[in-house]
């Protein structure tokens, strides 16, 4: 091991293969204590979490930032991979294996002699292969693959686009806003014990009409939640203008002037 570390240490540039190398040195005996006690569970949410730091930096268009965080999750395969080989489960190596022949396979018009002149023929050519590799022969059980632990909107709008594949779809996006509608009057009537169902649906519904109108509703209610903390800022920023602070004020107060911030009216 000690040879190991030695050789790591004279490189002034690394590759793949030395991150592996560094991972089994930091989980083998006289390694790393933390990196030995950890699991696939108790490191799940970094994977998480470094994800979406990866899909922020895509978001800003840091290619510095991307290029860090794309780092951090290739850790985390690794980590993950390195673990699965202390169990005798797998390796890298298989991970790597099981990849490339995936892409090989569904790529048929690349690798075989399939015809794909468009990406939507690559889609549905992709989508058919998986649903026979995964021996899928409903709707439903495409459905079911669909992992729950996505973002509930994201799982979401895959389930829709599932359905709208074998026809089950509003006709328009005026007819999904209907459904919306319907599902905002049932949340209105709905009692304390039905209300997360309620509630439930009328995202739902949401969800396939953001997905009708061809928008991510992940990006959308991020856009969303960004333009709420501007115009709380500038809200805030106004009544502390007046030498107030929120706790000063009623809601109906703080709202009048939420009316000016939408309006840049607010001095």
């Amino acid at each position: 091991m000690k040879d190991k570390i030695n050789e790591l240490l004279s490189k002034n540039n690394y590759s793949f293969y030395d991150l592996t190398s560094i991972m089994e040195i930091l989980r083998a005996p006289g390694g790393c204590p933390w990196d030995r006690e950890q699991t696939h569970k108790s490191i799940r949410h970094n994977l998480i979490e470094e994800t979406y730091e990866a899909i922020e930096a895509i978001d800003t268009d840091d290619n510095e930032l991307l290029c860090e965080e794309l780092g951090d999750v290739i850790l985390q395969v690794v980590f993950h991979s390195r673990m699965a080989e202390d169990e005798k489960a797998f390796d890298i190596n298989n991970v790597i294996d099981g990849i490339c022949k995936k892409l090989i396979v569904r790529h048929p018009h690349v690798f075989g002699d399939v015809k794909a002149d468009t990406a939507n023929e690559v889609l549905i050519n992709w989508d058919t292969i998986k649903q026979k590799q995964k021996n899928r022969k409903t709707t439903t059980e495409s459905m079911q693959g669909i992992s729950r632990a996505l973002p509930a909107l994201m799982r979401a709008t895959k389930i829709g686009e599932k359905a709208k594949k074998v026809g089950f779809d509003f006709p328009d996006a005026k007819s999904a806003a209907a459904k919306v509608s319907e599902e905002l009057n049932e949340v209105l009537n709905a009692k304390q014990d039905t209300a997360a169902e309620e509630i439930g649906d009328l995202l739902f519904a949401s969800v396939n009409l953001a997905r009708i109108y061809g928008v991510e509703p992940e990006g959308a209610l991020t856009q969303a939640s960004d333009k709420f903390v501007a115009r709380f800022s500038a809200m805030e920023d106004c009544i502390n203008g007046e030498g107030k602070s929120m706790k000063d004020i009623s809601f109906e107060e703080a709202d009048k002037i939420w009316d000016k911030v939408k309006k840049n009216t607010c001095n």
